[in-house]
C-alpha cells in the first residue's frame, strides 16, 4: 500500500492536469463568451471569444473583483450584479440584456445568461454567465424566424434538397402543391411524387450545387404520380445553400422556391392559340373573297386553318341535285377537298375522285351527317369526351383504327362536324390528328364548328350556282 501511495497520488494529478487542460479547451472554443466567478465575485475563467468580443485578455481580467470599473460602467454595476446574483440552482436561466465595456471604452450590448454553480452539499461555490452581442444574436433569431416563417406561413413553395437530391425540409404550401405530408417526402427521391418532369427539376438542382449559381425565373412542367393526367407549371428559384462556418462554403443543398402558376401559364397559352387562329380565318376570309368560285373559296379555308391544329382536313359533300341535303333519299357524302395537297405519303383514297365515300352506318362522318352535329373520336384511351359531344369509336387502340375509317395512317384523334347552310346540311367538314398531337378538346370543337359555318357557306353557294 505504501509503494503504490505515491503512483496513485501522481496519476491523479496527471488525470487532474488532463481535465484541466481539457476544459480549458472546450472554453476556448465555445462560440459565446464565458466568464465565471467564485462565490466572493472574483473572475476565475474568462475564455477566448470574450476577449474577440471585448478586447480584455484572460490574463487581465481572471483575478478581478467583479467587472465593475473596468469591464462595466459603475452606474450600470448594481443592475447587471442582482440579474447576475439573482441565477439560482434548478431555476430555468433568463435572458439579460446589458451594455459591457471594451478595452478601447466602446460600449457592447450583450445577450447574458447566468447560471449558478453549487457543491454536491448544495452550498454555492460561485456563477458562470456566457453571453455574446446582441446585434449577433438578433441576427440569428431573424434568420431563424424567417426560414421558420417561409416554412409555415409562406406562400410560396419552399422545399431544402441535400447534397443528395433528397428533400431536407418542406414547406406548407410546397406540401400543398406536390399534394404530400411535409414529413412523407423527407429523405425520400423527389422521383416517388414527381412523374413527368422529375428529370428537368434534378438536372436545375445538380446544376445549382455544381456551379454554386442561382437559377430564377425557370418554368417548370411536372406531373405527380398520384394525378398523372394533369400537368402543373411551377415558377421556380433556385439558390445554392453552403454553410458559413468554413473558409469555404461547404455545400449543403439546394433551396428550391416555387409558386404554381399553371392557370396562369394555360390561360396564356390559350390566348396565344385564340389570337393565331382568329388570324388565319381573317387571312382565309380575305383569300375566299377574291376567289371567282366558291369551292375554290371553300378549299382555301382548309388551307389557312389547318395550321397548328390538323394534320389533315377532308371535305365531303352531300351528293344529289343542288337541292338536295342530309334527309334525301339518296343523299351519300362524295370527296370534295382534301388538305394538304399531295404530302408526302399521302395516300390515294384521300383525293378527289368523284365516287362516294365508303363509309360504315357507324362511321364518325355519318354520324355526325345524321345528327347535324359533332362528332370526335380517338384511339388512345382518356378520361372522356366532352360531355356535349356525342363520342364515337373503340375505347382501346387497334392497329387498324385509322385503316376502318379510309384514314391515312397514323391516325389517332378525329373530329366530324357537319356543314349547315340555309337550315340543310350540306356536307361533312373532317380533321385528323396524328400521335404526336393532344386529342380534340372543347376548344378545338369551337373552332371546328366556327370554321365549318364559313365553309358550308362556301359550300351552299357553289351548289347555287
Amino acid at each position: 500500500m505504501n509503494a503504490q501511495g505515491p503512483a496513485t497520488r501522481g496519476a491523479a494529478v496527471r488525470q487532474t492536469d488532463a481535465d484541466a487542460r481539457l476544459l480549458a479547451a472546450l472554453l476556448d472554443g465555445m462560440e459565446v463568451g464565458l466568464a465565471a466567478m467564485d462565490r466572493d465575485g472574483v473572475l476565475t475563467h474568462w475564455n477566448r471569444e470574450a476577449t474577440r468580443m471585448l478586447g480584455w485578455t484572460a490574463e487581465e481580467s481572471v483575478g478581478r473583483n467583479g467587472l465593475e470599473g473596468w469591464a462595466l460602467r459603475p452606474a450600470d454595476a448594481v443592475a447587471v450584479r442582482s440579474q447576475l446574483l439573482g441565477a439560482s440552482a434548478g431555476a430555468p436561466p433568463r435572458v439579460h440584456e446589458f451594455a459591457l465595456l471594451t478595452r478601447d471604452g466602446r460600449r457592447v450590448l450583450v445577450r447574458a445568461q447566468a447560471h449558478q454553480v453549487t457543491a454536491p452539499d448544495g452550498r454555492p461555490l460561485g456563477l458562470y454567465f456566457a453571453f455574446s452581442e446582441a446585434g449577433a444574436q438578433v441576427e440569428l433569431e431573424r434568420s431563424l424566424a424567417l426560414a421558420e416563417a417561409m416554412m409555415d406561413e409562406a406562400p410560396t413553395g419552399v422545399v431544402l434538397v441535400d447534397a443528395d437530391l433528397r428533400p431536407a425540409a418542406v414547406g406548407d404550401s410546397a406540401a400543398r402543391w406536390l399534394d404530400c405530408d411535409r414529413g412523407a417526402l423527407l429523405g425520400h427521391p423527389l422521383g416517388e411524387v414527381l412523374g413527368d418532369g422529375v428529370q428537368e427539376l434534378e438536372a436545375a438542382l445538380q446544376h445549382v450545387l455544381a456551379t454554386g449559381k442561382a437559377l430564377s425565373g425557370v418554368k417548370l412542367w411536372a406531373a405527380l404520380r398520384a394525378d398523372p393526367g394533369r400537368r402543373r407549371c411551377w415558377r421556380s428559384e433556385f439558390v445554392r445553400l453552403g454553410s458559413p462556418l468554413g473558409e469555404e462554403p461547404v455545400p449543403l443543398g439546394v433551396a428550391w422556391f416555387f409558386e404554381d402558376v399553371t392557370l396562369h401559364e394555360q390561360s396564356e397559352q390559350e390566348g396565344t392559340v385564340l389570337r393565331f387562329r382568329a388570324t388565319q380565318l381573317r387571312r382565309a376570309a380575305q383569300a375566299a373573297a377574291e376567289c371567282e368560285d366558291p369551292m375554290e373559296g371553300a378549299v382555301g379555308y382548309l388551307d389557312f386553318v389547318l395550321a397548328g391544329f390538323a394534320d389533315y382536313a377532308l371535305l365531303d359533300v352531300v351528293q344529289g341535285a343542288p337541292g338536295a341535303d342530309a334527309d334525301a333519299p339518296d343523299a351519300g357524302l362524295l370527296r370534295a377537298a382534301v388538305s394538304p395537297v399531295g404530302s408526302t405519303g399521302q395516300e390515294a383514297a384521300l383525293e378527289p375522285s368523284g365516287i362516294p365515300a365508303r363509309y360504315g352506318e357507324v362511321h364518325p362522318a355519318v354520324r355526325a351527317l345524321e345528327r347535324a352535329g359533332t362528332v370526335c373520336v380517338s384511339d388512345v384511351p382518356a378520361a372522356a369526351v366532352p360531355a356535349a359531344v356525342p363520342a364515337a369509336g373503340p375505347a382501346a387502340p387497334r392497329p387498324d383504327w385509322a385503316l376502318l375509317r379510309h384514314w391515312p395512317s397514323g391516325t389517332v384523334h378525329g373530329l366530324c362536324t357537319a356543314l349547315r347552310s340555309r337550315g340543310r346540311t350540306v356536307g361533312v367538314l373532317t380533321f385528323l390528328r396524328g400521335s404526336t398531337r393532344p386529342r380534340f378538346d372543347r376548344a378545338d370543337i369551337a373552332y371546328a364548328e366556327d370554321i365549318a359555318a364559313r365553309v358550308a357557306a362556301a359550300v351552299d353557294l357553289a351548289r347555287k350556282a
